[in-house]
């Protein structure tokens, strides 16, 4: 349905701001069982400053498109206000119960003002129609909040997942755990190559005991590091390779040839000591 400058709405924004404000704060007040999370006059704050932004948008007359220029400010209060709530734990529930609790203010205050009931029926739905809109807004963008931090944290896991370990001077130890994917293959090449770069290193090891299952892909992002450690001048010589993951790469026909294994770390460090012309003995 289209909004026209003959809506009521916007006058009754303008005219009951203070009313519908108090009546608003009552109702959140009311609703709020997370009291812990936000303070009293925060929420205030935010109430005021989002009722003056309807306000302003709503005297353009154009109630129905909240994409439209007129709405910038609301939606980016509305966004910012989201992101906040996530941030603080409230659900999406109960981010979007912000808007949608001036739902009872409203709808009173036009059954005050107005009198035609077919034109209080017509008011209601407009007033319906725009605080769904802004409702869902707000859902959207605490949806996306919510998966920008997710991202954000899986960046950082895959970062700490994968560390590159100085075992002795010339000689690396990356032990992986978990799947190894392209986009953590990626990570796990930037960081050894990083590692290499800095220190020098001649012989890089990777160790796969914390990697559950090794199929082709996972044997092709290992080749891809391996390859990539190469060209930075360092060799590489994959550990952990246990007897089911052997069995596996028989199977799958992988060829590894070019690629020295070990089955423990322990080994796989003796040999690179032994490539670096250093041996440990026991007293």
């Amino acid at each position: 349905m289209e909004m026209t400058r003959s809506s009521k709405i916007p006058e009754i924004l303008k005219t009951h701001e203070a009313e519908l404000l108090s009546e608003w704060n009552q109702e959140l007040v009311a609703t709020n069982t997370r009291k812990g999370l936000i303070k009293e006059a925060e929420l205030q704050v935010e109430c005021r400053e989002f009722l003056k932004l309807l306000r302003i948008a709503a005297q353009s007359g154009n109630l129905s498109n909240i994409q439209a220029s007129e709405w910038r400010e609301v939606r980016e209060m509305l966004t910012s206000i989201s992101r906040s709530r996530s941030h603080k734990g409230f659900t999406p529930t109960e981010t979007a119960t912000f808007i949608f609790s001036f739902k009872r203010p409203l709808f009173d205050r036009l059954r005050q003002q107005l009198h035609d009931p077919i034109e209080i029926g017509d008011e209601i739905w407009q007033a319906t129609d725009l605080l769904d809109r802004l409702g869902l807004l707000v859902v959207e963008a605490y949806q996306k909040s919510r998966e920008e931090v997710i991202l954000r944290q899986q960046e950082e896991m895959m970062e700490l997942s994968t560390p590159v370990v100085k075992l002795w001077d010339g000689i690396l130890a990356l032990p992986i755990i978990g799947t190894l994917d392209s986009a953590r293959t990626q990570v796990v090449m930037e960081s050894l190559l990083q590692k290499i770069v800095e220190t020098g290193s001649e012989v890089a090891i990777i160790d796969i005991t914390g990697v559950p299952t090794v199929d082709t892909l996972t044997a092709q992002h290992l080749l891809k590091t391996v390859t990539a450690a190469r060209l930075m001048g360092a060799d590489c010589i994959i550990s952990g390779i246990r007897p089911q993951i052997a069995q596996t790469i028989v199977y799958l026909g992988i060829d590894l040839t070019d690629v020295t294994t070990k089955a423990t770390l322990a080994d796989a460090f003796l040999m690179a000591l032994k490539r670096k012309g250093t041996t440990i003995t026991r007293k």
